[in-house]
């Protein structure tokens, strides 16, 4: 049905397994015909990979998302957050930038080659992750960089005044919208 929104609360780590199933659910609905969506998110981050896979679609894909904060945007998922053209919050809600890292399971040995390969990954994903925020804010990629290296956190007003969203709005749907969970 065109001109209906379509809501998807997504309340999960980003990960490979919960982006392919909030873009297999926007594929289809987008098979339906749906084409505006409002992304209610709360996740504590995770996959870089999964994050800018998210983002990168939803920003090219012929439709209009909305994203909404409904109690943490926590490291990757403020990449997710950023495919919104319009991007909101709830008044008492958190942002939380800051850099990538990598864990080693106990016992790896890497070569010198090995761990260079894994800092140039690091980095990439790091400038990326600063390119999609930057793009999205207005701020400069530096800038960006800085908050994440100082593990910047954000209240809804510092997220308006930094930028990350365009307005502090409770209410997340009208009654009786459909809402689809992803947990």
């Amino acid at each position: 049905m065109p001109g209906r929104k379509i809501y998807i609360k997504f309340f999960a780590a980003v990960d490979e397994n919960s982006i392919k199933l909030l873009l297999s659910t926007i594929e289809n609905k987008m098979r339906e015909g749906i084409r505006d969506f409002v992304l209610l998110i709360s996740s504590p981050g995770g996959n870089v990979f999964a994050a800018l896979s998210a983002y990168n679609f939803l920003k090219g894909a012929p439709i209009a998302i909305t994203t909404h904060n409904f109690g943490s945007i926590d490291s990757a998922a403020a990449v997710v957050f950023c495919a919104g053209s319009r991007r909101l919050s709830v008044p008492h809600a958190r942002f939380l930038l800051h850099g990538v890292m990598s864990g080693f399971p106990q016992g790896v040995s890497l070569e010198e080659k090995q761990l260079e390969e894994r800092l140039k990954s690091l980095k990439i994903d790091a400038d990326n992750i600063a390119g999609v925020i930057a793009a999205n804010t207005g701020k400069s990629e530096p800038d960006i960089q800085e908050a994440m290296r100082e593990r910047t956190t954000l209240n809804p007003e510092q997220a308006l005044e930094f930028g990350l969203i365009h307005e502090i709005k409770e209410p997340l749907f009208d009654a009786g919208a459909e809402l689809i969970s992803i947990q």
